[in-house]
Formats: C-alpha cells, sequence, structure tokens
C-alpha cells in the first residue's frame, strides 16, 4: 500500500473526484480526514473507506470559511499527530459570459476555488515545516491552462492555482515538502450533470480517447503524486485530460 502510515486531509470529498481520491488513498492505506459542505454525501464516503480498513473522519464545513478549516486541521493534528498530505480537491462552478457575470458569480468561485486553497495550505503548512516533509496537492484543471468561454470566475482560479502550486514549490521545497496541482479535462462527476447531451457529445468529441474521464482515474494521480514514488516531482502540473488538448 502506497499510502499506509500516512495522514491526509481531501477536500470536497462528497462526490466526485474528491470521494474518489478518498477511497483511493483509504485503499491505499492512508488516514483520511475529509470534508464538504454535504454532511451526507461526506458520511456515505466515510463509510466506504472504513470498509476499506482505514481510519477515516468527517468534517462538514465550508472550506471558504477560514476559522472553521483551522479548527478542522487542529482537531486532525490532534487525533492523530501529524499531517502527510493535503488534498486542495473543493471546487464550484457558476459560468456566465463576462459581459453577463455577477459579482455574486465571480466572487463565490474565486472564494471556493482560489481563497480557500490558501486558507487549508496556510493552516497545515507550519505543520509540515516542522514534520520536515509533506505533499500538498492542488486541483487545477485544463481550463486553467487554456481558459474556455464563459468561465471567467473559473478560469482565473486555475489559473491562480497553477500560481500557487509553482511558488510554493520554490518556497516549501527546501523544507521537505512537495507541491504539485493536477489539471483534469472534462471527467464525468455530479458537476456535469446538468450539461445537455448534445454538449456532452461534443465534449467526448474534443477528447482522442473518445470519452469522459473517471473520477477514479484522477484519483490514481493523486496517489502517486502523494507516494514516496512521486518523491522527484515538485511543482509540476499534470494534465490529465485523455490528450484533449493536443
Amino acid at each position: 500500500m502506497r499510502l499506509k502510515n500516512k495522514v491526509a486531509i481531501i477536500t470536497g470529498a462528497g462526490q466526485g473526484i474528491g470521494a474518489a481520491t478518498a477511497l483511493k488513498f483509504a485503499r491505499e492505506g492512508a488516514t483520511v480526514a475529509m470534508c464538504d459542505l454535504n454532511a451526507d454525501a461526506l458520511a456515505a464516503v466515510t463509510d466506504a473507506c472504513r470498509e476499506a480498513g482505514a481510519q477515516a473522519s468527517a468534517f462538514a464545513l465550508d472550506v471558504a470559511d477560514r476559522e472553521a478549516v483551522g479548527a478542522m486541521v487542529a482537531t486532525v493534528l490532534a487525533r492523530h499527530g501529524r499531517i502527510d498530505v493535503l488534498v486542495n480537491n473543493a471546487g464550484i462552478t457558476r459560468d456566465a459570459r463576462l459581459q453577463k457575470m455577477t459579482l455574486k458569480q465571480f466572487d463565490d468561485v474565486i472564494d471556493v476555488n482560489l481563497r480557500a486553497v490558501f486558507n487549508t495550505t496556510q493552516a497545515v503548512v507550519d505543520i509540515m515545516v516542522e514534520q520536515r516533509s509533506g505533499v500538498v496537492l492542488n486541483a487545477s484543471s485544463v481550463v486553467g491552462l487554456y481558459g474556455n468561454y464563459g468561465q471567467t470566475n473559473y478560469a482565473a482560479a486555475k489559473f491562480g492555482v497553477i500560481g500557487f502550486t509553482r511558488t510554493w514549490s520554490r518556497e516549501l521545497g527546501p523544507k521537505g515538502i512537495r507541491v504539485n496541482a493536477v489539471a483534469p479535462g472534462f471527467v464525468d462527476t455530479p458537476i456535469l450533470s446538468t450539461v445537455p447531451d448534445d454538449v456532452l457529445a461534443k465534449m467526448r468529441a474534443q477528447v482522442p480517447l473518445g470519452r469522459l474521464g473517471r473520477p477514479d482515474e484522477i484519483a490514481s494521480v493523486y496517489a502517486f503524486l502523494a507516494s514516496d514514488e512521486a518523491s522527484y516531482i515538485n511543482g509540476a502540473v499534470i494534465e490529465a485530460s485523455g490528450g484533449m488538448t493536443l
């Protein structure tokens, strides 16, 4: 098991990529602490992780709430004595063209997809520095590499996450902490549940593999990056998109 004895915090773990990542980490031997707004969904994922043999705990909170995040991190540290991995996965979309986007739509996405990454990482970084070890994994997107129509807010946040990743890898690498990002393409998660079938068909057509990604495929990338097998990977942005940007 690649993550045996590691303690991991995963945000946005109630569904989609976050839930798949929590379960993957559990199966790889990690102790998992999961955060999400949806307490019921989080409970189901927690049960699945425990059935896989892992220690698992759930925290129903808003990752944009700095105080709640700090309290969660303090609880995880008190229970387990260390924090080895942080997966900043939580994210939302509030799409609109620039001319139509409201300030609330912009602020909501920036708060969850960018500011919360800063808050959560800042909450764990002193712990990792003291340990002289740790891994921070940030969820970017192909939208954060190339932009996307109707996603000014989301693209700005995901570009920003790449900036965090590159900066923190320089600052924290000498202290034994690796920081990397994953940039998924089109992944079959609940975030696509409102997308019309004809639009989904067009999305699939953009991917050389001819299909959307699965959450577990992205989770496997996170598990590799969190493991010692990736011990010389730092400051990378790994695109997992089925080749859609070729």
